[in-house]
């Protein structure tokens, strides 16, 4: 007998965002990351959001940023990546 997973809450769907938009989620999780959507008008918005961000920020190059911007992206990446270094 297969059990039903429950649905999604909002932090999960911002977890799996990135597997979300690069194809890379089961079939299965994909249909539960929907449905989430589907009823939670915040997390539509927020997908909506990554979409353009990504599509704006795909065009750009180092070049295109300041010395002092590529350093505040090294920082936050740098903070980011200590979070999973410390687990």
């Amino acid at each position: 007998m297969f059990r039903r997973r429950p649905a999604l809450a909002c932090q999960q769907v911002v977890e799996l965002v990135t597997e979300y938009l690069e194809g890379a989620l089961s079939a299965r999780d994909r249909r539960r990351f929907e449905a989430h959507l589907r009823r939670c008008p915040h997390c539509t918005e927020y997908i909506d959001q990554m979409r353009t961000v990504i599509r704006l920020t795909g065009s750009l190059t180092p070049e295109d940023l300041s010395p002092e911007v590529q350093d505040q992206f090294l920082s936050v990446f740098h903070r980011w990546k200590s979070r999973f270094e410390t687990r």
